[in-house]
């Protein structure tokens, strides 16, 4: 199927375009395995997702992910950087094209970076899962509420030093004839899946 968007089938040329569309304001614009990763500063993030969204050639007016992740097993091989990072996935449907956007949040203890809702109305529920989730704060979010864990959740359960079995645990007091959160009762463990071996096995019978 012919198509004549220019850089659809061409990545190498639509990674040299976006270099030269952002210049400076990209830390890194790196093509890898067919995808496109740009990197950006939090003082740049905001102004080159607009970019990224009305340039000519580059006109991402979709964002289709948006997530949060914890870099600090990184460290185990040598990562220096910063913790946390929020990774978008953007989408150019009227050139069919793709792109990753990257930014990292500067302080470990309070990651913060701005919101691009006002670029992509998409990064709402986004946002405020990766800051429920990470404790990433986005500034200038106008709801930024949890949306996956309960009211009262203390912690960011996906971050890599939150325990697997929580800190608080919900059950039912028949006395009290209520719900009620006390300390997790079960003790932390880790868990050695059993391997189960048999001849002949995965053979028809």
């Amino acid at each position: 199927m012919q198509t004549n968007t220019p850089f659809a089938v061409d990545p190498q040329a639509l990674s040299a375009h976006v270099q030269a569309t952002l210049g400076a304001l990209a830390k890194s614009v790196e093509l890898k395995l067919g995808e496109i990763s740009v990197a950006v500063t939090p003082a740049d993030y905001v102004r080159v997702a607009t970019l990224l969204r009305d340039a000519p050639g580059c006109q991402f007016e979709q964002l289709i992910d948006l997530c949060g992740v914890d870099y600090s097993d990184y460290r185990e091989g040598g990562w220096d950087g910063p913790r946390y990072c929020v990774v978008s996935h953007l989408l150019s449907v009227s050139l069919n094209q793709r792109l990753r956007l990257k930014v990292f949040a500067p302080d470990d203890d309070l990651p913060v970076v701005d919101s691009i809702n006002g670029v992509w109305s998409s990064a709402n529920w986004f946002e405020r899962e990766a800051f429920d989730l990470y404790g990433i704060v986005f500034e200038g979010h106008d709801d930024l509420r949890r949306i996956l864990t309960d009211y009262g959740f203390i912690g960011h359960p996906f971050r890599k030093d939150f325990p697997v079995s929580g800190h608080t645990e919900m059950i039912y007091d028949a006395e009290r004839q209520r719900v009620i959160y006390q300390p997790v009762s079960i003790e932390p463990r880790e868990i050695t899946p059993r391997i189960i071996r048999e001849e002949n096995y995965g053979e028809r019978r």
